[in-house]
């Protein structure tokens, strides 16, 4: 399963530097993946960069947990539900409303929008 997540265009200039991404877009390689992995190889690079960068130790410290920092800052920056949704592959908009549940610190953050 693929998801579309629209990146800033000079994140895209970065990976095109190490990836060469523009080049390799054209003629047939250009269903050609930037990183030919299953899932499970990706999870373990996620885990040994989250590793090395020492976050400390806790359920936030994994793929898991960066996956729901994503989601927690999207909703944050007031990005709308239906587009986080569809970023991270909810198929019940009742999932997604999980990350709009903050607490704390990400409450007061959200609620100063507001004024």
């Amino acid at each position: 399963m693929y998801r579309a997540v629209p990146v800033p265009p000079a994140f895209l200039d970065v990976l095109d530097l190490v990836h060469e991404l523009r080049e390799r877009q054209q003629g047939r390689a250009r269903k050609e993946l930037i990183w030919p992995w299953e899932r499970t190889t990706g999870w373990r690079r996620v885990k040994e960069v989250m590793a090395a960068a020492d976050l400390g130790d806790g359920p936030h410290v994994s793929p898991k947990g960066l996956r729901h920092g994503f989601g927690v800052a999207a909703v944050s920056a007031g990005i709308p539900l239906n587009l986080v949704q569809r970023w991270l592959g909810h198929a019940q908009l009742s999932t997604t409303a999980i990350y709009a549940d903050a607490v704390g610190a990400e409450e007061k953050n959200i609620a100063a929008r507001m004024w």
